[in-house]
């Protein structure tokens, strides 16, 4: 399998992570894929007319993509405990997942903004809606899914430290860990997994 890759996607982290975790690491070559909506990737375009990475190339069909599809695909690769798990504790496991997407989803279009948009055309109340919406997801992990965060690792879990680690690179300023101790010293245990420190981003700029 080819995975198109980006060293500073967070939605790549997810799958790489996953990777790692599963013993399926060594399975996957990965090639440079790194694009943005005004620059696509042309290789990436070709094997997903999206451009976006993660996107994952198989032996036996078209690329799949986006990240949480990747995640699941592998998932059934590998003789490892399942990450997506059956019956109704899938319903809370892609839950979680989707709020941590959500939260990259934000921080992403708020890189956009002042990234890719000429300074005289940014919208700070813009902005500031997308950082409103990671502030009350960071307050829902916090209050709402610490337990099942504490419980046995899954694809949910895999993707909120991808998501923390992503706030930690390119928003350091927000202080996450500020009133959210559980959150905080839930993350200091993945900090330290092997697969975390294997991922760490890594910013050509």
């Amino acid at each position: 399998m080819r995975l198109y890759h980006s060293p500073t996607s967070p939605y790549v982290r997810k799958v790489m992570i996953l990777l790692h975790e599963t013993g399926l690491i060594d399975r996957v070559a990965l090639t440079p894929g790194s694009g943005t909506p005004l620059a696509p990737n042309l290789a990436t375009t070709a094997a997903n007319p999206l451009g976006k990475v993660p996107c994952l190339e198989r032996d036996d069909g078209p690329a799949v993509f986006d990240s949480r599809v990747i995640c699941r695909h592998l998932d059934m690769l590998h003789d490892g405990p399942r990450l997506y798990p059956a019956g109704h504790a899938l319903t809370s496991t892609l839950t979680l997942e989707a709020l941590a997407d959500g939260v990259l989803d934000a921080a992403v279009l708020m890189l956009y903004e002042t990234r890719l948009r000429p300074e005289e055309k940014r919208f700070a109340p813009w902005v500031e809606g997308q950082q409103a919406k990671i502030l009350r997801a960071l307050d829902a992990l916090e209050s709402l899914w610490i337990a099942h965060l504490e419980g046995p690792m899954d694809a949910g879990a895999i993707a909120v430290a991808a998501a923390l680690g992503y706030l930690d690179f390119r928003y350091a300023h927000l202080a996450w860990r500020e009133g959210r101790p559980k959150l905080a010293a839930w993350f200091e245990g993945w900090a330290v997994r092997p697969s975390f420190i294997a991922t760490a981003p890594q910013d050509p700029a």
